[in-house]
């Protein structure tokens, strides 16, 4: 059986693909004792990590005696291989997952609206001083605008 649940490249997915990507993973291993979840990326290996550190969270809420064993292996190989969850909006969402399983945090599903953007001072990216910033926003994973370069 092979699911796919991809994403673009050099985003963290929406929160309800992370609750769809670990709801599978658990129906899956659950199902039968022989059952593994083999995970595969085409990207740098913080989209996988967000993917894990996702189900970990998760199967701590849902797992049961038997799995207990499986999660201290399964967060040895996190942290050995795939610690570099680099981007703030992975790290970030991997907090926010870890809240809707607590009950802390709620999905929002109400329209956000993005007016502006404000850039508080200009980075000195180049040796003669300046940057040019560069803007492109996603909406449904679909790019729906993007500045000039």
């Amino acid at each position: 059986q092979v699911l796919d649940f991809g994403w673009p490249d050099m985003h963290t997915p929406a929160l309800e693909k992370i609750c769809s990507i670990c709801k599978a993973m658990d129906t899956w291993l659950n199902a039968a004792t022989h059952n593994v979840v083999v995970l595969h990326n085409k990207g740098n290996c913080g989209r996988l990590g967000v993917v894990v550190a996702a189900y970990m969270h998760y199967s701590n809420i849902s797992a049961s005696a038997d799995q207990a064993l499986d999660r201290f292996a399964m967060k040895r190989f996190y942290e050995d291989k795939v610690v570099p969850v680099g981007q703030p909006s992975q790290r970030r969402y991997i907090h926010y997952f870890s809240g809707l399983l607590s009950g802390s945090i709620k999905m929002n599903n109400k329209p956000l609206f993005l007016h502006h953007v404000i850039m508080h001072g200009i980075p000195n990216f180049e040796s003669k001083g300046g940057c040019r910033p560069f803007l492109k926003i996603y909406q449904a994973m679909q790019p729906v605008y993007t500045s000039g370069i």
